[in-house]
């Protein structure tokens, strides 16, 4: 099937204009090339979000962003019950926070500046793959590009039509904004909050924002329930947030990184590239699965999808599936060790994180330190795991 008459051509279509859309739109925009950027909604629009940015964002996005950061984190309590809790501190950003109504606002902005034509309110409704391209039908007209980048978000249309067969893991998460002032509450500090006790087999957040705080539970656990009942004991319990009025929380999944993907050899194959389909960002999966951070791999995955397509446009020799080695070679097996710590850390009892943190403080200490490290781009979870498996029993080595 050829594009219709009446349809509009582009080199490439971006089905979704959050982070990883906008990421890959940005980059490809600025080679030159002629985008389209599908987004369903109106920017600015609110998004079920925590908005934490790891402070290794700061290397692949541009250094304006700061104008939309709102509080800059340079200690993190982390605490797993009782009274007891670890502060670790840095002369470094640790964590930047930000509200991703902006934050997106700003993203899509830059690539409309580089050139992408964006259409808001208009959503994606059907996708056809063509012999020498892609068709996108929305209720506003059809569109045709030589690829398609699934940038639309855990329910990815994308994925719908082009992946139809996967099975990936989503975990449910649900957040809720207080905006009445209480930044102070940690704000003046310049310290967030991640709880181990405030969930079964979870976490819990506070950000700090601007004007207020971001409270959240991600549980990896299935049952309908068992985030609400977490929420509530959080939000009840937590000395911080026992005072506070805590508007009824939304709903969100966290579509975290399956640690048994397709695989040919140590490579991933058909999971994020089809035909001249891509998945990026929450539509391919790409959420650490230790704390579900989800925007720094968004930004990353959309930057590599770019230059796919731009190295296969500048040589008929290069493959798509670039894309997939190169979001391989970064995240891969950062994300199957994340995996085998959330394993641990989720699948131990808190009281016996409490036991280990107060036997022995200093080294639990030390390892909430080098994670701290991991969100400053200073260590991997490579490293981390190689040093927490020389203090781990034989069984948890494997």
């Amino acid at each position: 099937m050829k594009p219709t008459p009446d349809s509009k051509n582009y080199d490439v279509i971006v089905v979704g204009m959050g982070p990883a859309g906008a990421a890959a739109a940005y980059e490809l925009s600025q080679a030159g090339l002629s985008v389209l950027g599908l987004e369903k909604s109106t920017h600015p629009r609110y998004k079920v979000c925590g908005g934490g940015l790891s402070a290794r964002i700061e290397r692949i996005l541009p250094s304006d962003f700061q104008s939309v950061v709102e509080e800059t984190i340079y200690r993190v309590q982390f605490t797993y019950g009782g009274k007891d809790s670890f502060v670790i501190e840095s002369s470094q950003p640790i964590a930047y926070m930000t509200m991703r109504d902006h934050f997106d606002q700003w993203l899509m902005h830059k690539a409309r500046l580089a050139g992408t034509e964006v259409r808001e309110d208009e959503p994606a409704e059907n996708i056809k793959a063509l012999p020498e391209g892609v068709e996108v039908t929305t209720a506003q007209g059809r569109y045709h590009g030589q690829y398609v980048i699934g940038a639309d978000g855990a329910m990815s249309l994308v994925a719908q039509h082009f992946f139809p067969d996967r099975r990936l893991r989503k975990i449910p998460a649900l957040e809720s904004e207080i905006r009445n002032g209480s930044s102070h509450l940690y704000g003046q500090t310049h310290m967030t909050l991640i709880s181990l006790s405030a969930a079964k087999k979870g976490y819990g957040w506070i950000f700090p924002k601007r004007n207020g705080l971001s409270v959240g539970v991600g549980e990896f656990v299935s049952g309908a329930k068992r985030p609400k009942q977490s929420f509530h004991t959080f939000s009840t319990q937590d000395p911080t947030l026992a005072t506070l009025q805590i508007p009824t929380p939304l709903g969100h999944p966290l579509p975290i990184f399956n640690q048994n993907p397709k695989t040919n050899g140590d490579q991933w194959t058909g999971s994020l590239v089809k035909h001249r389909a891509m998945l990026v960002g929450d539509a391919g999966h790409l959420v650490d699965p230790l704390l579900g951070e989800g925007i720094y791999y968004a930004i990353r995955s959309g930057q590599l999808a770019a230059n796919s397509i731009l190295s296969v446009l500048g040589n008929p020799n290069q493959r798509l599936d670039q894309y997939e080695k190169a979001a391989y070679q970064e995240f891969g097996q950062e994300f199957r060790i994340a995996s085998r710590l959330a394993g641990i850390i989720y699948g131990l009892p808190r009281v016996f994180h409490h036991w280990m943190g107060r036997t022995f403080p200093d080294g639990y200490q030390r390892v909430l330190h080098r994670y701290c490290q991991v969100l400053q781009g200073f260590e991997t979870y490579q490293t981390l795991w190689a040093r927490v498996r020389q203090r781990l029993p034989a069984p948890f080595r494997r």
